[in-house]
């Protein structure tokens, strides 16, 4: 049962800055907008899901072209593996410009940036929405980033995630150096701020030197909305002490909602209350008004998936270039160890293909990678979508969902259109924003 039965689902969306969604066939479809280049593509998404009602739109990053496989960017470039990467900054600010209540979020790395360029850069934001900011934290994925930033090779995992932890402790200093009320703008006075109301970091560590303070004063939220994606054991380790929203990816409720225990009682571990973070799967959805209408637009996304999609994205996703190997051929333990991406990504290969020296097939087949098999997939007419929604929602494996598109704008007005009138029926959804910021509206503290 869930624990709070009056308690209403999270909804966001997952979107790309990109040719294509996370379903890398989606740019195929032939209903898909190719205006992803012009920021009235954006906006118009963004109005859609503040129409919807959604908490939330983050977008996604990477630092590099896909170019792991065969050491090549080809593949990516020629299929149209997310070849494009547009900065995200420009794109958040559109949406906000274009709506009044949708929470916006932009994904930035701990690993290729400074915490007083990213403090700033979200307090900044945060105050232009009138707190309506998230940062997705992540620790980025492969060598090939790195090699965009002058380095030759990516941290090892749980070495990125060590960098990380003082990052976040460094930006939350940042963001805490200007108290609430230090900005007086008193013209009588001529006092413009308190300088007793602000002050130095000088925070000193292993990896970050930051005087301060923050050349922002403090946003509306005082922090952005943090999400986190971590479902390796270090990736929980930080999760349960930095994130807010947890975007997982997990093929069956059970096994979400084994994540969801762990990291509430994680997050109580670290001196938390356990509500403080909320879990939301990524899900797709292909939904018509027959189950007859959904099947076959269900049949026609699957056919825009392309087998390079999925070996592209492999390699890129836990560093590490797949073509090297017949596709059969079971994989060494060196090989395994030396892969260096997404640790929970290949946990879950292992542990759904039950080896623990899959092949590269294993890794397509048991991954999903590229096809919609790598996210739960919800289909059928309203009814039958909301069904599925529920039952998860009501056993307690979630706090609501993620929405990825299969196909843009369409996947994110039909869900709008159909299944959002259904949730709000049945009482599992809100019918307006609450007042006031993101933290606001996800019942999240103010720092």
């Amino acid at each position: 049962m869930a624990d709070n039965p009056d308690r209403k689902m999270i909804m966001a969306a997952f979107l790309q800055a990109s040719n294509c969604s996370n379903y890398t066939g989606s740019w195929r479809h032939p209903d898909t907008d190719p205006g992803f280049m012009d920021l009235g593509f954006y906006q118009d998404i963004a109005v859609t899901l503040e129409r919807g009602k959604f908490h939330l739109a983050f977008i996604d990053d990477r630092l590099a072209m896909p170019s792991r496989y065969g050491d090549s960017f080809k593949e990516a470039v020629e299929n149209g593996v997310r070849a494009v990467k547009l900065d995200l900054v420009p794109i958040i600010t559109a949406m906000g410009l274009a709506t009044e209540h949708l929470g916006l979020g932009a994904t930035y790395s701990t690993t290729y940036y400074s915490p007083f360029h990213v403090a700033r850069l979200f307090a900044s934001m945060d105050h232009f929405t009138k707190g309506r900011i998230a940062w997705n934290v992540v620790t980025s994925l492969n060598d090939s980033e790195a090699q965009n930033f002058g380095l030759h090779r990516h941290l090892e995992h749980d070495g990125r995630y060590d960098v990380a932890d003082e990052f976040m402790q460094a930006a939350c200093e940042l963001w805490d150096s200007w108290e609430d009320g230090a900005l007086l703008l008193d013209k009588q006075s001529g006092r413009f701020a308190d300088p007793e109301k602000v002050h130095r970091v000088d925070h000193s560590g292993e990896w970050f030197q930051v005087r301060g303070p923050l050349t922002v004063p403090r946003s509306p939220q005082g922090h952005p909305v943090l999400i986190q994606a971590g479902q390796s054991e270090r990736g929980r380790e930080f999760a349960a002490r930095w994130g807010e929203l947890l975007f997982v990816i997990y093929p069956t409720p059970e096994a979400c909602k084994a994540y969801r225990d762990d990291l509430r009682q994680r997050a109580q571990s670290a001196g938390r209350e356990a509500d403080s973070v909320k879990v939301a799967p990524a899900i797709y959805v292909v939904v018509a008004e027959t189950p007859e209408k959904a099947q076959e637009k269900l049949e026609q996304i699957e056919r825009m998936a392309n087998p390079v999609d999925s070996l592209t994205l492999l390699s890129e996703v836990f560093n590490y270039d797949f073509s090297q190997h017949p596709v059969d051929e079971p994989l060494s333990d060196e090989t395994m160890a030396s892969m260096t991406g997404l640790r929970g990504f290949l946990d879950r290969v292992v542990d759904l293909s039950g080896n623990k020296n899959p092949s590269v097939n294993d890794f397509v087949k048991w991954s999903g990678r590229g096809t919609l098999r790598e996210l739960p997939l919800f289909t059928g007419d309203p009814v039958q979508v909301a069904d599925q929604m529920e039952s998860w929602f009501e056993a307690g494996a979630c706090d609501g969902f993620v929405l990825a598109a299969t196909h843009m704008p369409g996947a994110y007005q039909d869900f709008v259109d159909l299944v959002v009138p259904e949730l709000q029926r049945r009482g599992l959804f809100r019918e307006e924003y609450s007042e006031g910021t993101l933290r606001n509206n996800f019942g999240f503290a103010r720092p």
